[in-house]
């Protein structure tokens, strides 16, 4: 008769036969007396054999379990926290910490830990490297995990080590490198054990494998994490750093941006005789191709708004023909609005981008713009455009599509529901667009929406109107 064949955990195949049998976190060898019952073991080959397979099954699904909640996390830092908790139960420790330190040089470093504040942290990092059993992974002395059971009675341990060990209260360690094939050492685990103890075979076994997950999963949250550092910086670097100061208006602005990076964009010009370019758009696709194009169609637009801003169709008709001569793949939705604050009054234009929100204490309401194309989606573009004279305190909002499909709600709904945000602002709020802008931001993106990775980028460009 054919035995079962145990299921495979999070694509690890653990037969019974490259299993150890079950074990717990013991005591040092030297503590443990030869008639403990914890060697006794059943007479009957039958217990013997249901008891390996029942301990089998029951490790298996708790790893399972434990790699499925790892899977779940997003952020780097989450993960490391749900290493160092899952890791803790594996091996029977209470606290412990983990050392993230690529050995590619290129960060982020970080330290994280489990029962440990941050001054506790503060005090291991007082000792030596070389004399931890982390430093000695993080520095390429050892490359295997490192069991210490009994740290205080190590007759070789630093000074500063037993110290530190004294005052925090452990008495054993248990370390793990963090590392693959492909991304190179990662770091390094350690947990900490009260009192002098070291895990068993069978928790040793099974932190390897969860380790093995762990690491890969660590290796491409990091990647994304560079990859998302990578495009913020390179997303402010093209966007304005700064709203400019132009007399008789107020200007505020938002942008969240997923972890590959997006092309939506704004812009704020200042331009002769007192008037003021606004800009928000946003062109297909993610990542960094995406953030260069985005890149040269704000400059491109800056550049004819210089020219010709009083004549929005103008601007956008010069964009569109350099878009479908330069970047014939790719097409973008745009809005520009050409504003002069002493007369409160704005000429705009839109190609394929959502309306502006004209928010005051006596209305709410969507500007009426001439539906058209986005650019690059016509042999030719060219609309009507459309004028709009606020009523002073009154705040216009500019804002690209991500804002709406990140609620994922049907457009129909987010359109209804960015207008009853709008209109629920309270009368305080409205006079400052900075806290305009929060206040909507969180009203359609609560409980962090706002900041969750998502491949819809989001741009708020309020101007309220003295």
């Amino acid at each position: 008769m054919t035995a079962p064949r145990l299921p495979k955990v999070a694509g690890i195949d653990s037969p019974p036969g490259q299993v150890p049998s079950p074990a717990h976190t013991v005591p040092p060898a030297s503590t443990v007396s030869p008639a403990s019952p914890a060697t006794s073991v059943p007479s009957a080959p039958g217990a013997v054999i249901q008891d390996r397979l029942a301990g089998w099954v029951s490790d298996l699904t708790t790893l399972h379990e434990l790699t499925e909640r790892l899977a779940r996390t997003a952020a780097l830092e989450e993960a490391l926290h749900e290493l160092l908790r899952a890791g803790a139960a594996l091996v029977g420790a209470r606290r412990g910490l983990v050392v993230l330190e690529p050995g590619d040089g290129r960060g982020p470093d970080t330290t994280v830990g489990l029962g440990l504040s941050r001054p506790d942290l503060g005090h291991i990092e007082t000792v030596p490297r070389g004399a931890t059993s982390y430093g000695r992974i993080l520095d390429g002395l050892s490359t295997d995990p490192e069991a210490r059971a009994d740290l205080l009675a190590e007759d070789g341990l630093d000074p500063r080590h037993r110290e530190v060990a004294a005052r925090l209260g452990y008495a054993a360690s248990y370390a793990l490198p963090l590392a693959t094939e492909a991304a190179g050492r990662l770091g390094a685990a350690v947990w900490l054990y009260d009192e002098p103890a070291e895990p068993g075979e069978r928790p040793r076994h099974l932190i390897g494998l969860y380790a093995a997950y762990a690491t890969e999963h660590l290796a491409r949250l990091l990647d994304r994490e560079r990859t998302r550092a990578w495009s913020d910086t390179l997303a402010e670097e093209l966007l304005p750093a700064r709203l400019p100061r132009v007399p008789g208006v107020q200007l505020a602005v938002r942008h969240r941006t997923g972890p590959r990076g997006g092309g939506d964009w704004f812009d704020a010009l200042p331009l002769p005789e007192g008037a003021l370019g606004l800009a928000v758009g946003s062109v297909t696709g993610s990542g960094a191709s995406a953030v260069a194009a985005m890149g040269r169609l704000r400059a491109s637009l800056r550049a004819y708004a210089v020219m010709e801003g009083e004549d929005p169709v103008a601007v956008l008709s010069d964009l569109e023909l350099l878009m479908r001569l330069t970047e014939p793949a790719r097409s973008a939705t745009a809005l520009f609005a050409y504003c002069e604050p002493a007369q409160r009054k704005i000429v705009l234009a839109g190609a394929g981008h959502t309306p502006p929100l004209v928010i005051g204490e006596r209305r709410t309401e969507y500007t009426e713009t001439t539906v058209s194309a986005p650019l690059g989606m016509l042999a030719c573009w060219e609309a009507p455009s459309a004028e709009i004279t606020p009523e002073p305190g009154e705040t216009v909002l500019l804002y690209t599509d991500g804002l709406l499909r990140r609620t994922g709600d049907a457009m129909d709904r987010a359109f209804t529901r960015l207008h009853a945000a709008a209109s629920s602002v309270p009368r305080a709020v409205r006079e400052d667009p900075e806290a305009l802008v929060d206040h909507i931001l969180r009203t359609m993106l609560p409980d962090g929406l706002d900041t969750t990775d998502s491949d819809e980028d989001v741009v708020l460009l309020a101007a309220r109107f003295e």
